[in-house]
């Protein structure tokens, strides 16, 4: 069951459609019946993760609260070129003023749905072996929902804001004097439930995160060679996280190395649309 979304959504989704409807609908205003009722069908132009369908519903009730929607799917599950996704009915005029804002969310989140499941899938490996986790890289505003597209495409999250986690990157280190500095101080006024993760860039700065008390280490843009022999120098002292430039190529074979998680911007920065079609029929 999905559960209650948080304001933020209503917000999105009230702006756009305001973005869209600012003037009204002059096209369906001027050709179309304001008695005409129609059947609209949801329909994928290919293999597709569902995520978003809840907001698709929510948009479609936003313009007429009369407007009916049978799921032929739901959240997570995969539908195949052709199939049903759901079936509208209602007003033909509210059906088309919808349409257009409820398939950018629903193509959208599909989208980071599907191509967070193509990493798993090229990864070769099970979760329980390896995390494939996204990254703060969302679309300002659209984190909450790309975030759990990334859940229905088998994905987990990351951190989920600046607050939800400790995270020393490079210009913290920068900031703080040196690495040790950064960690000592994170240690000591930090809360204490809150794990410790750093960013590095090479075996040294593993070692020496090691030896400061980190939890977790976040081996960024190196090799899988050189992941593999930072797992190695670790021996199991921390978590170990790869990290840059990872994409469906060079997946596995991070994975093979045996890192505990592999972050990957990706899944929300670079997600294609997918392509989704809805087309109505008048009930005559």
């Amino acid at each position: 069951m999905i559960p209650q979304t948080p304001p933020i959504v209503d917000e999105l989704i009230n702006m756009a459609l305001a973005e869209d409807l600012g003037n009204g609908d002059i096209t369906t205003r001027l050709c179309v019946p304001e008695d005409a009722m129609a059947n609209g069908m949801v329909i994928a132009k290919e293999s597709l993760i569902v995520s978003g369908i809840d907001v698709f519903i929510e948009i479609m009730k936003k313009i007429d609260n009369s407007i009916q929607v049978t799921l032929e799917t739901e959240e997570g599950k995969t539908v195949k070129k052709g199939e049903k996704i759901a079936i509208v009915k209602g007003k033909a005029s509210s059906l088309l003023m919808a349409e257009r804002v409820a398939l950018n969310y629903l193509q959208r989140l599909c989208g980071t749905a599907t191509l967070t499941k193509k990493y798993i899938d090229a990864s070769g490996v099970s979760a329980s072996k390896v995390r494939l986790a996204d990254t703060r890289k969302t679309t300002p505003g659209m984190r909450y929902l790309e975030r759990r597209a990334v859940i229905s495409g088998g994905g987990f999250n990351h951190r989920v804001d600046l607050g939800g986690g400790i995270l020393i990157k490079e210009n913290h280190i920068e900031a703080a004097g040196s690495l040790e500095k950064a960690i000592e101080q994170c240690k000591k006024y930090g809360s204490h439930p809150l794990k410790i993760e750093i960013e590095v860039k090479n075996r040294d700065e593993l070692l020496r995160a090691l030896d400061a008390g980190a939890d977790i280490v976040m081996l960024d843009n190196m090799t899988p060679a050189e992941v593999k022999e930072c797992i190695n120098l670790a021996e199991g002292r921390a978590i170990l996280e790869a990290s840059g430039g990872i994409n469906l190529d060079t997946v596995h074979g991070f994975a093979q190395t045996g890192v505990d998680v592999i972050s990957v911007g990706a899944f929300t920065h670079s997600a294609p649309c997918c392509d989704i079609s809805f087309i109505i029929e008048l009930i005559k």
